[in-house]
């Protein structure tokens, strides 16, 4: 099982690129590459960004196994498998771990509403089914339930669950999950705009949307978090804060396709429920892009 520690940095919420008649795996395999080469600490496939709820079963496995066999062992695969079905979850889980992912990323179940009680269960099954590393994702805003502080220190004693990507922008209960999860504990920020603040309260990076677009930037962002440099780290800041957030004018993926579409990575295609960005967005995008010095 891949140690805690390697899991640091800048890790790239991946987009997965469409055409209209299906993934697109050639430009999602180059840009798995690119990324790596930008610098890229980790990658994150098939979570919200890459649009997993409209991805079928196959193709979730194929771009699984497509990004770890790109990665081929250069940065750790946390591979999306989360679901409001603990049975669906179990089955993606095993799928990812024969895919080749280093660990996989797990989400609160969404809808159904369960109780603190029924998430540690939903959890310690899934854990139960694969043997490497598991990372929980707590985002109230999408789940509706949250993860509290003491369930969360329940989840850490299960041996393979190894951290937690935190979207609640809640930076208090850093130091809380330190002192109930332990320091080894890996805590991830879910959002880019608070990835700074979460590093000086004791993270360990980001799994970022904005690194979709600005991989080496956001790379070297998070190495000056790390080395405790917030200086050089508030500079770069600055630069890239107008893409944190502009790229999510419009529902997420589409911002960032469109971004990516203007670096030739892949075209804009995104699938319903979500839309094309509009063209004021479109607008933003560029503008943000300038700021954070990004040549298209």
């Amino acid at each position: 099982m891949i140690r805690e520690r390697e899991i640091s940095g800048s890790l790239t919420a991946l987009v997965t690129p469409f055409t209209p008649g299906g993934v697109d795996y050639d430009a999602f395999e180059r840009f798995v590459d690119w990324q790596i080469a930008q610098g890229t600490n980790g990658l994150v496939p098939c979570g919200t960004t890459g649009e997993t709820s409209t991805l079928g079963t196959s193709e979730h496995i194929e771009v699984m196994k497509r990004c770890a066999d790109v990665a081929d062992g250069r940065v750790p695969v946390i591979a999306g498998i989360g679901s409001n079905n603990t049975a669906s979850a179990v089955y993606m889980a095993v799928e990812a771990q024969k895919a080749g992912a280093d660990a996989v990323l797990a989400v609160a179940p969404y809808y159904n509403k369960p109780s603190q009680e029924g998430m540690v269960q939903h959890f310690r099954i899934i854990a139960q089914s694969i043997d490497i590393g598991i990372i929980i994702y707590n985002i109230p805003s999408r789940s509706i339930v949250d993860i509290d502080v003491e369930t969360m220190g329940r989840l850490a004693q299960i041996p393979n669950v190894i951290g937690l990507k935190d979207a609640t922008s809640d930076i208090s209960r850093i130091s809380e999950y330190t002192d109930i999860c332990g320091a080894d504990f890996v805590q991830l920020s879910g959002d880019d705009p608070t990835a700074m603040a979460h590093w000086a309260h004791g993270g360990q990076g980001c799994i970022s949307v904005a690194s979709n677009i600005a991989p080496k930037a956001c790379a070297e962002f998070h190495g000056a978090c790390a080395r405790g440099d917030f200086s050089a780290a508030r500079q770069q800041h600055r630069t890239l804060d107008r893409l944190f957030k502009d790229i999510f004018i419009d529902p997420s993926p589409a911002p960032a396709k469109y971004a990516l579409s203007l670096l030739g990575m892949m075209n804009e295609d995104v699938r319903l429920p979500i839309i094309t960005c509009s063209d004021s967005t479109k607008k933003q995008v560029r503008a943000a892009m300038r700021q954070a010095g990004i040549e298209f």
